[in-house]
């Protein structure tokens, strides 16, 4: 009876009521974060309703004319809608088959440095291009590849192409876009990486040292199942994101010679939506691309929970 009523009483002090009480001060801290996201992102949902609706901001949100799907008709049934889906899904695919993996692989030749001070130089010099303005970054890139720009020149000598401006040629617009956001974003996206293989159990690489395992072995069969969780982490956040394509770097570099293989979603509601003042087909392209991201994002962490018991809920 003793224990039983002593339950109870744990039970009874462990509900909301009493927890508020017992930690008021740290409630009252979360205030004005609560206050914040309410303010800045649940309030601002409301503008949902410009996707339905012919938006003139002169009318308001609640007197502009209701059109319904209208706005997603003329995204699908636009003559470009298959044209830069498929250059969204081309670059996203190419920066998560190519980039995703050489960060992993940075990770690892970074932990296989012991010299300290070089580890943490090599570390620094290849963080800073993340840092870089991105407007700073492009005005490299166009320079770098005009006509009689380094990498012009290298491509010429490597590969005999014929010389001209690499940014007036669709056809390598893809390829100058991967190794831009390799070159910017590869230190970067190692972070995440280190911080988890430092957590990996040494004792478990003098355990593989020790039965004859070399650098490469250890790296194999210990790092990367170490790490696997992390990885699988990333890879599924990532696969939410895949509509989405970073366009303030595409709009500073690409022009109507390229709209080919430059032109992605973001882009086309930058010139459809905004520049044209038709905000209700930027909103409706937005939570599109909002609605199928959060759908890839479960199917993703589903996959990831029944085949590798990893996910991030």
């Amino acid at each position: 009876m003793k224990k039983e009523k002593a339950l109870q009483n744990y039970q009874k002090k462990r509900t909301w009521l009493y927890d508020l009480k017992m930690n008021r001060w740290l409630y009252l801290l979360s205030v004005p974060i609560i206050i914040y996201f309410i303010i800045f992102n649940y309030v601002p949902m409301g503008g949902i309703l410009m996707a339905f609706e012919d938006f003139k901001p002169a009318k308001g949100l609640f007197g502009s004319t209701w059109v319904g799907f209208k706005n997603f008709k003329d995204f699908f049934c636009g003559a470009s809608f298959f044209n830069i889906l498929r250059n969204t899904l081309v670059i996203n695919l190419l920066n998560l088959a190519i980039a995703f993996p050489m960060s992993i692989i940075y990770a690892l030749l970074l932990n296989e440095l012991h010299l300290k001070f070089f580890k943490k130089a090599v570390q620094t010099i290849h963080y800073l291009p993340y840092f870089v303005s991105m407007v700073v970054i492009c005005g490299l890139i166009v320079d770098f590849c005009s006509t009689n720009g380094p990498v012009t020149k290298l491509m010429v000598m490597l590969f005999h192409i014929k010389q001209e401006n690499l940014l007036q040629n669709p056809a390598y617009f893809w390829g100058i876009n991967l190794v831009s956001d390799i070159w910017q974003g590869l230190g970067y996206g190692a972070i995440f990486f280190v911080a988890a293989i430092a957590g990996v159990s040494q004792e478990l690489h003098e355990a593989a040292a020790i039965d004859g395992a070399g650098r490469l072995q250890r790296a194999v069969h210990v790092t990367i199942p170490g790490i696997m969780p992390a990885i699988v982490t990333m890879l599924v956040l990532r696969c939410g994101m895949i509509l989405q394509v970073g366009g303030d770097k595409i709009l500073l570099l690409y022009n109507p010679s390229i709209y080919s293989t430059a032109d992605v979603i973001s882009t086309n509601v930058q010139r459809l939506g905004i520049e044209q003042m038709n905000y209700g087909y930027s909103t409706a392209v937005g939570l599109f691309n909002s609605v199928v991201g959060t759908v890839l994002l479960v199917i993703s962490n589903t996959l990831s929970r029944k085949l590798t018991d990893t996910s991030i809920v």
